[in-house]
């Protein structure tokens, strides 16, 4: 599920990308305001956008919901179930789910809140879905197409960064995190990912002795 090519980059990347993460936790830990960044950046106390941009903005936030969110991955494992490729479906499903898993321990942890005192909002879990499902799909693609390092890294990265930016504009103009906490979220995504594929290929490499 990481291809050889990608994985001298994709290692250091996700270990850069988990400090970003632990780095802007420390900074925002129970925090209840926006920081110096996000204020600069856009007004986090009110809807940003009006519209129609507002409706684009909750169409992109639905697909992070519960129900856009199964849809997206029932669409990715079946298509990943129809290239008979179960192993891809299941690192998927992993990928994912990890991600969202780590999200969510993490916001209990930092303790940042949004609009009142049950709001957490490090990191956007929005956004660490969004990047999380872009991500796996995009290395599985990558591996599949047999891509060499320079096209394989920009395939990965740059659908990652546009699935996060998108779901990170609709959650900071819907005023539901600070840009900060969409940060924080796509490189939760970005550790978190490529650290599900190194040890889904570990495991199906010790599948023959240890049964797996």
């Amino acid at each position: 599920m990481l291809p050889t090519s990608l994985r001298e980059w994709l290692g250091p990347i996700a270990v850069l990308a988990a400090l970003v993460v632990a780095l802007l936790g420390i900074v925002y830990a129970g925090h209840k305001a926006p920081g110096g960044v996000d204020a600069w950046l856009v007004d986090p106390t009110a809807d940003a956008v009006g519209a129609p941009w507002r409706s684009v903005a909750l169409a992109i936030d639905f697909l992070g919901e519960p129900a856009g969110a199964a849809a997206l991955i029932a669409i990715a494992v079946l298509g990943c179930l129809l290239l008979r490729r179960p192993r891809a479906a299941v690192f998927v499903v992993a990928g994912v789910g990890l991600t969202v898993v780590v999200g969510t321990l993490l916001k209990s942890v930092v303790g940042r809140t949004i609009h009142g005192e049950d709001n957490l909002s490090y990191p956007s879990g929005h956004t660490a879905f969004a990047a999380a499902l872009t991500l796996a799909v995009a290395l599985v693609a990558a591996g599949r197409l047999g891509l060499a390092k320079p096209a394989g890294l920009s395939l990965v990265l740059g659908a990652a960064l546009v699935a996060g930016a998108l779901m990170g504009w609709a959650q900071v103009a819907l005023s539901a995190h600070y840009t900060t906490d969409v940060i924080g979220g796509w490189c939760t995504a970005l550790a978190v990912v490529p650290a599900t594929a190194w040890l889904t290929d570990h495991l199906a490499e010790r599948k023959p002795r240890a049964g797996f």
